[in-house]
């Protein structure tokens, strides 16, 4: 088997795991692995379809009721952000984009595992939590980063463990199915990359289950420091993907 699929199927593997676990982060993962060795628009296109399928997995494993008050505002403010995001796409330099997301999670998410007390976000309302969704639309056109920022700022928030979830789980699975119907509508899935999307389905779907498992064992206090570890390792290996090909190019004579 080409070694490119054998990538291909690490990173859908880890990042089933980590999405059945934390109900977010599969492009974060997958994309930290993939960029290795596919070009960007195949990881993006490939890391919002298997985003897409590890979220229809983790909803049917973990059901969770929600309030379309609290959720209404995100996934509005997602809707209204996304298609920036798939325009962008086409005309983005990832590899800055790899380094500035990567740089935040690796300074932000240890500051906030490690404080013994977070502060508590109360303002801003639902105009806020549409400001957070409207970042977390222009991810996921980006690449199925969805649940990077309500994820944070549910934390913040001080969102319980089953609160959190739900609003991640929910904000994501609608951003996808936007973000993957935009993909097809735009052209950015073409035909040769089908067989890789064959490859995807399958090797997240154990791991995905396997970390929704695991997810229903843990208490608040445990979860929340699993999300921000998983967070910070993924802003460590997108930095770790891209920072070096970066300063290459930066280093390069230019004629």
């Amino acid at each position: 088997m080409d070694s490119v699929i054998w990538v291909v199927i690490l990173g859908a593997g880890l990042a089933g795991f980590v999405q059945g676990l934390s109900g977010f982060g599969f492009g974060l993962v997958a994309v930290s692995v993939w960029a290795w060795v596919l070009e960007p628009r195949l990881a993006a296109a490939l890391a919002v379809f298997g985003a897409l399928t590890g979220q229809l997995i983790a909803a049917a494993a973990v059901r969770r009721a929600f309030d379309p008050r609290l959720l209404g505002p995100f996934v509005l403010g997602g809707l209204c952000g996304l298609p920036l995001g798939v325009l962008l796409l086409p005309h983005l330099d990832m590899l800055w984009f790899r380094t500035l997301l990567g740089t935040l999670l690796v300074l932000w998410c240890p500051a906030m595992l490690m404080a013994r007390h977070l502060p508590r976000i109360t303002r801003g309302g639902v105009l806020a939590d549409a400001a957070v969704g409207l970042g977390g639309g222009v991810l996921a056109g980006l690449g199925g980063f969805t649940g990077t920022l309500p994820t944070l700022w549910g934390t913040l928030r001080g969102f319980d463990k089953h609160a959190l979830r739900t609003v991640v789980q929910n904000f994501n699975l609608a951003m996808l199915l936007a973000a993957m119907a935009a993909y097809l509508a735009t052209g950015m899935v073409t035909r040769d990359m089908l067989p890789h999307f064959a490859v995807v389905a399958p090797a997240l779907l154990l791991p995905a289950l396997l970390g929704t498992r695991v997810y229903n064992g843990l208490g608040e206090t445990r979860f929340r420091q699993i999300v921000l570890g998983l967070l910070t390792v993924s802003g460590l290996a997108l930095l770790a993907s891209s920072l070096p090909r970066l300063l290459t190019g930066l280093a390069a004579p230019r004629l």
